[in-house]
């Protein structure tokens, strides 16, 4: 037995902005992926990844009960299919910003939801809300908090344009010329981050009144660019604010950003051979980078593993 697949995601801009309303792109990243499967010869992967299937399970009896009006899932065959040993089999890193826990809900959603939205129907804006409601709820069992977005990513598999909390919907992305230098890249910190303490930095941080001003007057200003510029192919504007948005970030996000990389950090937006943003809630995983030149960048970070995903 082999469900369908489901991509890993990599949220291009709006890490905490959208949080605080600010847009947000996230897009698909194929590299990576996971599907429900079962092994009559289990690793032990395989095994460990059965008994946390078994603790979400009745996390998903406990929502449906509270919330049955929100999603209702077919919890027999969910408990059959998990006693004869089902799990996740996922090449997508935990801990490293690309969505692995958004992908396996987005596989129970669509095997075991009795009353699930499709991706072959209309994707209304109220659907799409609906959807990532539902996946909010389901994803908070990993992370005490979640914006649904990286199940919502997984399950559609399609560029998604945030507005606003309220504003979501489908989107496409310029196509990439062939000829160019430039690309969007990753970089293995090495380092498994958590989310939820990331979150309690920023969640503690908004109680200042002055980073709340820079929040909005810089941060936001910047990503809210970002997405504008990306999507629009202006790619000069793109790279400026990106190294507008990379500085705001050294200066404000520093707890976000493993230690060792501070120096390079500051390094691209000096040479300008490269910007590093982060990639999800940091604190380890994946780092972003944006380039002009790929080759520039790639001799600037000879002692790291680049990872192209644009």
């Amino acid at each position: 037995m082999k469900g369908p697949l489901f991509y890993s995601k990599i949220l291009l801009f709006g890490e905490y902005g959208i949080i605080q309303d600010s847009k947000g792109l996230s897009i698909p990243y194929n590299f990576y992926k996971g599907a429900l499967k079962t092994d009559e010869n289990p690793s032990t992967h395989a095994i460990a990844s059965n008994k946390s299937l078994q603790k979400f399970t009745v996390y998903l009896d406990n929502l449906q009960k509270e919330q049955p009006e929100l999603v209702t899932f077919n919890l027999e065959a969910l408990n059959n299919d998990i006693a004869n040993g089902m799990y996740f089999d996922s090449s997508i890193p935990q801990g490293y910003g690309v969505g692995s826990s958004g992908a396996l809900v987005a596989a129970i959603y669509d095997k075991y939801a009795t009353t699930k939205i499709t991706v072959l129907e209309n994707l209304t804006r109220d659907k799409l809300l609906q959807l990532k409601g539902v996946f909010s709820q389901m994803e908070s069992f990993f992370h005490g908090r979640s914006s649904g977005l990286d199940p919502l990513n997984s399950y559609l598999s399609l560029p998604i344009l945030i507005n606003s909390k309220d504003n979501i919907e489908p989107t496409g992305i310029p196509s990439q010329s062939t000829q160019g230098k430039g690309a969007v890249f990753l970089i293995d910190s090495g380092i498994v981050g958590e989310t939820a303490p990331m979150v309690s930095i920023f969640m503690e941080n908004l109680k200042d009144n002055g980073f709340r001003k820079m929040l909005k007057s810089q941060f936001i200003k910047y990503t809210d660019a970002c997405v504008d510029n990306f999507l629009h192919g202006d790619m000069k504007s793109l790279f400026a604010n990106t190294k507008k948005l990379s500085k705001v970030v050294l200066n404000h996000f520093k707890p976000m950003i493993p230690e060792q990389f501070h120096q390079i950090w500051q390094q691209g937006i000096e040479s300008n051979d490269y910007y590093l943003k982060l990639c999800g809630s940091g604190g380890g995983g994946y780092i972003l980078g944006f380039t002009e030149d790929l080759e520039k960048a790639k001799e600037s970070l000879k002692d790291y593993k680049l990872e192209i995903s644009l």
